[in-house]
């Protein structure tokens, strides 16, 4: 059975009972029932799953809790609710031919000794799954608050990655001696791209300040983990607000050469304009076909006519060179 039909046919995807030194002790959907007596519970599933609610009823969550679990639309926030905490964070979505703007939510309930995290269906977050290979390689975090810490700490991973990569390919345009078109399309779409992945980042900030308010009985290597958190993402958040700047400056600049581009092509189409209007005038007049004009009957005109025209806009070229002009 693959991944997708599994995700499809349980809400469930992995339960797992943890010692206190971060073994896995046991795991599978009947542990759900049996809360182990030291350590701690930890339940991954699929919110969007038409059983997930029965599930989480079946755990005796309140049904406040049940229904942030299971929302479809969240912002980052941490907030206390019946003796719990629950936390909505959001990571830079690395599945697949996916946009990394498209940020993947992740749903946390932490009750004890007791620890709940919810995802949509094939919206996995790679986050999620390090902590899990950690303590399927025996090295799993040993309480539930170490788990969300762990998990907020390789969001922030992914999120650094991202950010440096925006401020690597700002740095290349920068370098670039010539922006073409092509360039401002590019500028545009990682403008774009800093913009959406802010619009998570600050309210997620939000949201670790919040849980380090709520912090109290927690050890003081974890508050200091959770502060160290929060002021990355603060970090981040500044790191991406001047991306955007730069990508501005980069496009006002990109404008501005564009503009001078136009306005000398113009520049340099009337100049010859104003070279070729008294010629124009000169072809005119001896073109028309009436009497009386002169040089008719003389074979030599034509040659005299093209050396003043000649002459004229010889002249009026070296009298734009002196004028500096051209």
């Amino acid at each position: 059975m693959t991944n997708q039909q599994h995700e499809a046919a349980t809400p469930l995807l992995w339960a797992c009972n943890i010692d206190a030194t971060g073994k896995l002790v046991s795991q599978g959907p009947d542990i759900i029932d049996q809360p182990p007596d030291g350590g701690y519970q930890w339940v991954h599933l699929q919110s969007d799953n038409a059983d997930a609610l029965t599930l989480l009823s079946r755990m005796q969550l309140p049904e406040s809790v049940c229904d942030g679990l299971c929302a479809l639309e969240t912002r980052p926030k941490a907030m206390t609710m019946d003796n719990g905490v629950l936390l909505f964070l959001r990571g830079i979505n690395r599945n697949p031919d996916a946009d990394p703007q498209d940020m993947v939510s992740l749903r946390v309930w932490i009750d004890g000794n007791r620890i709940v995290t919810a995802r949509r269906r094939n919206r996995r977050l790679m986050s999620v799954q390090d902590v899990k290979a950690t303590l399927d390689q025996g090295e799993g975090p040993t309480s539930p608050i170490d788990l969300v810490l762990r998990i907020i700490t390789r969001i922030a991973d992914r999120i650094s990655e991202t950010v440096d990569d925006l401020d690597e390919a700002l740095s290349d345009f920068e370098a670039r001696e010539q922006l073409d078109n092509r360039a401002r399309l590019q500028l545009s779409e990682l403008r774009r791209q800093a913009a959406a992945i802010r619009r998570y980042l600050a309210p997620q900030r939000d949201a670790l300040d919040a849980m380090y308010r709520l912090s109290e009985g927690w050890s003081k290597d974890d508050v200091f983990w959770l502060r160290e958190q929060t002021d990355r993402m603060t970090r981040y958040v500044e790191d991406l607000d001047l991306a955007k700047e730069r990508a501005m400056v980069l496009q006002d600049e990109l404008r501005n050469r564009i503009a001078e581009q136009q306005g000398m092509r113009m520049y340099v189409l009337s100049l010859i304009t104003a070279i070729f209007l008294p010629l124009s005038f000169l072809t005119g007049v001896f073109g028309m076909n009436v009497a009386g004009l002169p040089g008719t009957e003389d074979p030599q005109a034509f040659t005299h006519l093209a050396m003043f025209m000649a002459g004229a806009a010889a002249v009026m070229l070296v009298g734009m060179l002196w004028k500096r002009w051209l």
